[in-house]
């Protein structure tokens, strides 16, 4: 099992004195921690993308780039590229670009998106948000396959085998799809035969087992290696030195951000009950102490048959940059080496 961070590069006021630390100085301590997660051995740091004043990830390429730079074995990826919003020749390009720059190293995690401001903004009709989706990921697939593609679809100019320059380090960009909870997503993934990342950021893991084994049952009828068809999980995760110590420390980001985005949807206010009720032992937060966290991990894979890969959203606990350190040092020196022994 492979073992990462994903992070929106959030920007938190303090909890103490509600003051926003200033983009600069987040995007510095952002690329900090992509640092220190590959002293510590950590496998893989995404970054991924969004247009909101909350987070400062809309050009998620860009910040790999200064990451890998700043790195020399982790792998850098998206998470996720909103693929639906985006020219798949400029993703294509940008990230050919990162891989150069990181001497094979790069990855993309590539999806619809969680928030709808991507559309308006680049001038898109989110009525068409899966054609659009279903479209560009076609199109990506070819650019990976051929440098003179020859390519036509509703929504972007055909290629005529023009060139698309550069091409990456590795023979290929590896590329996973990014899902929710949506049987299409899933059923997508199984017939290209791609790696699945499934964010689960709530709930139970046992909710999302029937869909895993969509995608795998699918997958397999559609004559793809069993290897081929991983599944890895995108996870709400933060580690301290207890589990109350995590708590404390993850739910002040997590209560703000939730309330955000919870007004705009029509939300009931979270609260520490439902917070506390995620992270204990029956919720899909990998929140608490190194053993609890191994443990909850173990449980995840036994529960969804197996995963390849489970990466941590932790960027909600922007606003303690000690806390946030310490967390990342105890995933990559306690909690990854008794996960990388699950099957």
């Amino acid at each position: 099992m492979e073992i990462g961070i994903d992070s929106f590069a959030a920007i938190l006021p303090d909890p103490v004195s509600g003051a926003l630390p200033s983009a600069t100085d987040r995007m510095a301590t952002l690329l900090e921690e992509v640092k220190l997660a590959d002293r510590v051995g950590l496998d893989v740091f995404g970054v991924g993308e969004h247009h909101r004043a909350e987070f400062l990830d809309s050009a998620p390429a860009i910040i790999l780039a200064a990451a890998a730079a700043r790195t020399e074995r982790i792998r850098l990826t998206s998470a996720v590229t909103v693929l639906s919003a985006a020219d798949p020749v400029r993703v294509f390009q940008e990230f050919a670009t990162l891989d150069l720059i990181s001497k094979g190293r790069a990855e993309l995690v590539v999806g619809r998106g969680s928030f709808g401001e991507a559309f308006p903004l680049f001038g898109l009709d989110t009525g068409a948000y899966d054609d659009l989706f279903a479209e560009k990921l076609d199109l990506f697939m070819h650019l990976n396959e051929t440098t003179h593609p020859r390519w036509e679809g509703r929504f972007r100019p055909a290629l005529n085998g023009q060139g698309v320059f550069p091409r990456p380090y590795q023979s290929r960009l590896p590329v996973w799809i990014g899902v929710g909870g949506t049987p299409q997503s899933f059923a997508r993934a199984c017939v290209l035969g791609l790696p699945l990342m499934v964010a689960i950021i709530g709930g139970s893991f046992e909710r999302f087992r029937p869909l895993i084994d969509l995608y795998r049952e699918a997958g397999a009828r559609a004559g793809h290696d069993s290897a081929d068809l991983e599944v890895g999980i995108h996870a709400t995760g933060f580690v301290s030195e207890s589990d109350a110590a995590a708590r404390d420390s993850f739910f002040p980001g997590w209560v703000h951000l939730m309330a955000t985005v919870g007004r705009e949807r029509g939300w009931s206010p979270p609260t520490r009950a439902q917070f506390d009720d995620m992270a204990g032992p029956a919720g899909a937060f990998l929140v608490g102490a190194p053993k609890t966290v191994a443990a909850k991990m173990q449980r995840a894979s036994e529960v969804l048959g197996g995963l390849s890969r489970v990466t941590f959203q932790m960027s909600t606990a922007s606003q303690e940059p000690a806390a946030m350190k310490r967390s990342i040092e105890l995933l990559g020196m306690e909690v990854a080496p008794v996960a990388r022994k699950i099957a």
